[in-house]
């Protein structure tokens, strides 16, 4: 018996009939919770949810990663309320898109945090980031581990 694998195109999204872009919306809107069910996704989109099950599996956004840019900052908080709030604006404020974020469980009123972000729509450099989170209060330290 032979087993046959599964063949993949890049496609530009323009270039997919009516049904695959509107069944890559319904999902986003499922995956954001800004659609709380399949009717609702489906309903708000304008598609069947016969075509949504049909083709929900078979097709996929692509994230072109060449493109964006993921910087990782390791960083040494005092362990207070809103230091880390504090750094999570910084990062807004810069137009980062926070991917993750690590904390450690604080010990001698210290914490370990470490942050990713895609950095492709900054509105600052990562220089002024840095200089930026350095002089937040309660940071101690900051280093770019990855980027």
């Amino acid at each position: 018996m032979s087993v046959s694998k599964s063949k993949y195109y890049l496609v530009a999204a323009d270039a997919l009939p009516e049904v695959f872009v509107k069944v890559i919306e319904a999902k986003s809107l499922l995956e954001t919770g800004e659609a709380r069910t399949v009717a609702e996704a489906v309903e708000r989109v304008d598609l069947s949810r016969s075509a949504f099950y049909k083709y929900k599996d078979a097709i996929s956004p692509f994230r072109d990663m060449r493109r964006d840019t993921v910087m990782t900052f390791h960083m040494l908080l005092h362990d207070k309320p809103g230091t880390l709030a504090a750094v999570l604006s910084i990062f807004t404020e810069s137009g980062a898109n926070i991917l993750t974020i690590n904390q450690s469980i604080p010990s001698n009123g210290t914490a370990l945090v470490t942050i990713s972000v895609v950095t492709d729509a900054m509105t600052r450099t990562s220089e002024e980031l840095v200089t930026n989170l350095s002089c937040a209060q309660g940071v101690m330290k900051v280093e770019i581990m990855a980027g």
